[in-house]
């Protein structure tokens, strides 16, 4: 699997699986019936961050975008989201992509990652952000309407990247 620069002629590959991951509903704060231009404007960073596709015999598998989490007194700790499409999940590519945005922010000389909102019940992905670092810090209780399970909470994660003094 190759992680690189997020380029427009990947987009044709990328929407499905935004699509896909955003109208399910049951992992990001997105509105499920998000527009494709829309879905663009959120997910393509702009620099100072970055997005980015995994592939594997130019089949996009996956993407990141990561960038500073807040502006001003907040820019020094970065953020990151990730969705990988449904036929490669358990394949390693999100962990891939995680792992990616870690060296990516320490690189940009951030000093912390920090995810504001996991839902709570989407425990893969909590699985692997603890798995490579990530802490919860913080839930704020029922502020994720899952379409099944209905309100569950929201992690608030965090990896420092530098060593506090």
């Amino acid at each position: 699997m190759k992680i690189r620069e997020f380029t427009e002629s990947d987009w044709d590959q990328t929407w499905p699986i935004l699509r896909d991951v955003i109208r399910a509903g049951d992992t990001f704060t997105y509105e499920p019936g998000m527009s494709e231009r829309e879905a663009h404007d959120i997910w393509v960073e702009r620099p100072p961050g970055l997005t980015v596709v995994a592939t594997r015999n130019d089949r996009v598998q996956g993407t990141a975008k990561m960038g500073p989490n807040r502006a001003g007194p907040g820019a020094h700790v970065a953020t990151a989201s990730f969705m990988v499409a449904a036929d490669a999940r358990g394949l390693g590519v999100g962990t891939k992509l995680c792992a990616f945005a870690l060296d990516w922010a320490r690189t940009q000389g951030f000093a912390g990652m920090q995810f504001n909102a996991v839902a709570e019940s989407n425990t893969t992905a909590t699985a692997i952000y603890q798995r490579l670092g990530f802490e919860i810090v913080g839930t704020v209780p029922g502020a994720f309407a899952h379409p099944q399970k209905g309100r569950t909470g929201l992690y608030v994660m965090y990896r420092a990247l530098e060593s506090r003094s």
